[in-house]
């Protein structure tokens, strides 16, 4: 899936990634290839994706995420 992790001054990441975990505001989820279309708001936390056996972290104060048709957009403070 397409994962495009932005805040108001830049893009932080715009790439592949198999999975997406995010700290949603009832608690963490993960979104993987082919989810079901969701609109999220996110707490304080940490982002972590995953491609091709490699990780990366995001701090995040807050934000949202919208995924649809294997895109992933997310939206961070």
């Amino acid at each position: 899936m397409k994962l495009n992790i932005i805040s108001p001054e830049k893009t932080l990441y715009k790439g592949d990634a198999e999975s997406v975990t995010l700290p949603g505001l009832q608690g963490s989820f993960t979104i993987l290839e082919r989810h079901a279309p969701i609109i999220s708001g996110l707490n304080k936390g940490k982002i972590v994706f995953r491609y091709k056996d490699k990780e990366r972290v995001f701090e995040v104060e807050g934000g949202f995420v919208e995924s649809k048709k294997n895109i992933v957009t997310v939206c961070v403070e």
